[in-house]
């Protein structure tokens, strides 16, 4: 049913927006605002959405958009003077109480109150600041996050976020009035706490208060230094999001000029994380077809997700053995480059390889610190830049994404096929895998390579489950996003009212293309949806190859070193272990 009400003199239509804060948006009007986040709950802390709104009775109130509904023939007026003397207010406040060296904030130039502040022309406060003595430590424990209370403004969103995607609750509010803080419990630093390392509180931080922990400089010292070979990985999902950093379209694939730009800051070989996500799916389809042969630890979890990984060593322990053994794309890469390099490419020895990937993701800086991801005492992937920070690095080394002509990734490890650029969006995984399976059961490729059941996210549920069938054998599949949908599946399975035979599990809604290391550009659903689109085109553009069983030097891979997927060779190259102790890095930093 369609309502009208007026919105600045404007006569506007709604329907079943939920507050209407989103019809003055949906109008083209814009509202201030610190904590609301579309797929979270509405919580009404910061009161910088508040507007005017006159009822047809005559009553007039001032009231915050983000908590007030939408009612027929009312008028809503954004910008009157009451209303714009508390929004003032309100960022004196807070700036009152707020950190405000900008300049050496990781938030600056991206901070939502830095930028009303601006707007709002404020120049002088009148409210005293903080006392040095009231300032709180830096918690610089977790290898992912970094947590900053001296800039925190209370807006509740990253509480939220935990609860309401991930069911945990490891930040809260503690204490009361001028005191009150958000915090992990008991005031424990963040690695002392059943933090998962998705960073999706990150995610929705409007300030500084929680930032990615930065490695730029240790890279760079790699790169300048003569006696390194430094080799760069890229994701998937990175392709699709970096490009906004340089104001380009969410979801518009800049691959070809990411190499370049690696290439100008001094990588020495560029190669591409979707070669592994080929040889992902030829290890993983082979373990799920032999685990449905054998009728054993079923069902397959998939393992690409460090932050689900944990969730199941810390959480679920009894149901390690149902995780792929596979590892994640980016360990499978770092291992094969560590492995061949040094046999094929003179000037590569074990001793002076660094690898760097550039992941969309916060909890790849722990996964590489993970004991069982060693060979020869030494981790697989030396460091992890997330996307956000490879940007700054594309920036700082003056370059501009958008006058860089594209060019290839290096070889070997630069081919890929359709089916691994989709992993990098919620259900990509199960997709590409479900190509490869049908192949390896039937010799056959499977009739239409867009299974898009399996595509899109449900802002309600993140969850679907999708039937195939593979010549008259029946396989589910169940795809989620967020750790609570998972715990939700993990119960199905253990009171036996699972029918699914795999299980994909991103801990980021809609997948990697919404980790916690993408660009602060004011994530929504409709971005997030821009930025899976991106992926799910380029699958489209080279029909010939997009099956991962198809990727000719995955093929030669197989044949110089790894003799056929699952092999004992491959087993010791390519797949990993598991500990309900979690042998994970943020216990040892390096």
């Amino acid at each position: 049913m369609t309502n009208t009400l007026f919105i600045n003199g404007k006569q506007v239509e709604y329907t079943n927006e939920k507050n209407l804060l989103e019809v003055i948006r949906k109008a083209g009007f814009q509202v201030p605002t610190l904590c609301y986040r579309p797929d979270l709950t509405q919580f009404g802390a910061c009161r910088m959405c508040v507007v005017e709104i006159e009822y047809p009775n005559g009553r007039v109130v001032v009231n915050s958009s983000c908590t007030a509904p939408p009612e027929p023939n009312i008028n809503v007026k954004t910008n009157t003077d009451r209303v714009r003397k508390i929004r003032k207010t309100v960022l004196e406040l807070l700036l009152s109480n707020h950190d405000r060296e900008c300049t050496t904030c990781d938030r600056s130039g991206t901070c939502e109150l830095q930028k009303y502040a601006e707007e709002y022309g404020i120049k002088e406060l009148r409210y005293a600041k903080k006392a040095p003595e009231d300032y709180l430590p830096l918690d610089t424990s977790n290898p992912s996050i970094v947590r900053d209370s001296n800039k925190c403004i209370l807006c509740g969103a990253c509480v939220r976020a935990c609860s309401e995607y991930q069911g945990h609750s490891v930040l809260g509010f503690a204490n009361r009035g001028s005191k009150t803080v958000v915090q992990p419990m008991a005031g424990k630093e963040l690695k002392n706490v059943d933090c998962v390392l998705c960073g999706q509180c990150k995610t929705v931080c409007p300030t500084g208060a929680l930032t990615i922990r930065n490695e730029i400089n240790e890279v760079w010292d790699e790169i300048n230094n003569p006696n390194k070979k430094v080799v760069v990985q890229v994701a998937p999902a990175v392709r699709v999001a970096i490009g906004e950093m340089f104001n380009i379209p969410a979801g518009e694939n800049v691959i070809g000029k990411l190499y370049a730009a690696m290439r100008r800051i001094g990588f020495d070989l560029v190669f591409d994380t979707n070669f592994a996500a080929d040889l992902t799916i030829m290890e993983e389809a082979s373990e799920f077809l032999e685990r449905v042969q054998k009728g054993e630890n079923l069902p397959l979890f998939t393992s690409c997700c460090q932050a689900w990984v944990k969730y199941v060593e810390t959480h679920h322990p009894d149901m390690i053995k149902n995780l792929s053994s596979c590892k994640s794309p980016q360990s499978m890469l770092s291992s094969v480059v560590k492995y061949v390099l040094p046999k094929t490419t003179e000037g590569y020895t074990d001793d002076n390889i660094v690898v760097v990937s550039v992941m969309p993701c916060s909890a790849k800086k722990a996964e590489i610190k993970r004991k069982q991801l060693t060979a020869n005492g030494k981790f697989d992937t030396d460091y992890v830049l997330t996307t956000q920070e490879f940007g700054q690095m594309i920036k700082s080394a003056g370059l501009d994404l958008n006058n860089l002509e594209p060019e290839e990734a290096d070889s070997p490890f630069g081919q890929y096929t359709g089916a691994a650029t989709i992993f990098g969006a919620s259900g990509g995984v199960a997709e590409a895998a479900a190509r490869t399976a049908y192949y390896m059961v039937t010799g056959e490729n499977i009739a239409n390579n867009d299974i898009k059941e399996l595509r899109g996210v449900d802002e309600k549920s993140y969850s679907k489950v999708v039937e195939l069938d593979i010549k008259g054998t029946k396989v589910k599949i169940k795809v989620v996003s967020t750790l609570r949908e998972a715990e939700k599946a993990i119960q199905e399975i253990k009171n036996g009212t699972a029918d699914f035979q795999l299980l994909e599990v991103m801990a980021c809604p809609g997948g990697c293309v919404n980790g916690g290391g993408q660009p602060i550009s004011c994530n929504t659903p409709e971005k997030r949806q821009a930025r899976a689109e991106g992926l799910y085109n380029e699958d489209l553009k080279d029909t010939q190859y997009r099956r991962s069983h198809e990727n000719t030097d995955i093929k030669k891979l197989y044949d110089t070193y790894l003799e056929k997927p699952n092999s004992h060779k491959a087993h010791e190259l390519l797949h990993t272990s598991y500990s309900d102790e979690f042998a994970g890095s943020y216990r040892d930093l390096k």
